[in-house]
């Protein structure tokens, strides 16, 4: 085991920087480096001495993971409760990834954090981790030294073979199954229902919130005696018919059925939302015996969540919206949604995304409504260059406007000088162009 109080061997990095640069060049194949597999972060874990010390959830899903877990770290916080929670991929900064009640980790802790996982990695045999292997550690190490009540902690890739896994959890949600990196989870939903079914652990309750689920993801809850609930069957949400900004839960908890009634609608933008925020609700109801939570908590929880790049509408005119939505299935919620905001003359569209994306399916949904795409290159070793994304856009929109730019902040710059105040930005496509769009404009 390694004491936190250990002296640190003088070739450890200095700063955070220093040790995000340390990783990204470790991996061979740098931070976007995948290696699926839980052996290697076992060995470290170990020699770390990690234990279990307080209730766990964790979340996978294609889409919908990051506004599960923000509910669930709003309202646990407000009933306060100490959350620590972790997330993936960061907007502007590392420390996003790791929040203990709300709040980014300061580097301080990251650094000490990351010295404790380094140290544990040599003593285990120089076991080479990825970066999110080392980041999960890392993650684990700042929540235990922070004595966190509860830990929310969100699946990077898949879920049987993500580092995430590592760590039994004691409720886990699938919030929804569908088509992405199918390269690693497989090509279909039954194959992708699997590997996220694999969070599921024997004997202990589960939520999923798609209403379709694959039947490989019921079947392995089967085989395990996993008390799975069902968006739809179990518990599930009803617009209020009298009064449309407010809105009913209904589920069943250990002493019998509950409704929620007169919720206020989520701070979170879009109708997607409230299957979100039920499937949060439904959770806190599973664990309720062990983290309780009061009515009130709820109520403030779900208004006022934050969440950057989830439908985000900055004000202003012409109005921009920022969504990190990337697959079929988000981009669909996405379209869905611009539809609720009003008219507006023209919409025109700031669009990067990974190679490993289904582009044309991405954009589908958007088809006929954009005026022109404003197409950006990503940087590393997974970003499409903005040629090669518009040969894409262009087989899936025949005759579009389209133009190539160097960067998403050249993207977004082009798009505001065509854009009159009665129109509409959106830049969306991945977590990397809503971070230089809002890096453009001042808000990192």
């Amino acid at each position: 085991m390694i004491s936190p109080d250990a002296g640190l061997p003088v070739d450890f990095p200095e700063n955070l920087a220093g040790w995000l640069s340390q990783l990204e060049g470790r991996h061979p194949k740098g931070q976007a480096g995948i290696e699926l597999g839980l052996e290697r972060v076992r060995q470290v874990s170990e020699a770390l001495g990690q234990q279990p010390f307080c209730p766990i959830i964790t979340v996978a899903g294609t889409n919908g993971k990051g506004s599960t877990v923000a509910y669930l770290e709003s309202i646990l916080s407000m009933a306060g409760h100490k959350v620590g929670c972790y997330t993936s991929p960061h907007l502007l900064a590392y420390n996003e990834r790791v929040r203990i009640g709300g709040r980014a980790v300061a580097d301080a802790g990251l650094c000490a954090a990351f010295a404790r996982v380094e140290s544990a990695r040599r003593q285990a045999g120089n076991v080479l981790l990825t970066y999110f292997e080392f980041g999960t550690l890392a993650a684990w190490e700042v929540f235990a030294q922070a004595g966190c009540e509860v830990l929310v902690l969100e699946v990077g890739l898949g879920g049987r073979l993500d580092a995430v896994n590592l760590y039994d959890p004691d409720l886990a949600l699938v919030t929804t199954v569908d088509l992405d990196h199918q390269d690693w989870l497989g090509p279909d939903r039954e194959s992708i229902g699997f590997e996220k079914a694999g969070i599921f652990r024997a004997g202990r309750p589960a939520l999923c919130g798609d209403s379709q689920p694959p039947a490989r993801l019921l079947d392995h809850a089967g085989r395990l005696g996993v008390p799975l609930q069902l968006i739809g069957r179990d518990f599930g949400f009803q617009k209020d018919a009298e009064n449309r900004f407010e809105w009913r839960y209904w589920g069943k908890r250990a002493d019998g059925s509950i409704q929620r009634r007169s919720l206020a609608y989520p701070g979170l933008r879009g109708a997607v939302q409230l299957k979100n925020a039920a499937l949060a609700i439904a959770a806190l109801d599973v664990l309720a015996p062990r983290l309780p939570v009061t009515m009130q908590a709820i109520r403030q929880g779900l208004i006022h969540v934050e969440l950057p790049g989830r439908f985000q509408v900055l004000p202003g005119r012409p109005a921009l919206v920022l969504d990190v939505g990337h697959n079929p299935q988000a981009v669909q919620v996405l379209a869905e949604n611009l539809g609720t905001m009003g008219f507006f003359e023209q919409t025109y569209a700031v669009l990067g995304m990974l190679a490993d994306k289904d582009v044309a399916g991405s954009i589908a949904a958007l088809r006929g409504r954009v005026a022109h795409w404003f197409l950006t290159d990503l940087e590393g070793p997974r970003g499409l260059k903005a040629e090669a994304l518009a040969e894409q856009v262009g087989r899936a929109d025949p005759g579009i406007a389209l133009s190539c730019h160097r960067s998403p902040a050249e993207a977004l710059a082009a798009a505001q000088e065509v854009a009159g105040e009665n129109d509409r930005i959106l830049a969306f496509g991945s977590f990397y162009t809503v971070a230089g769009a809002l890096q453009a404009l001042g808000r990192a």
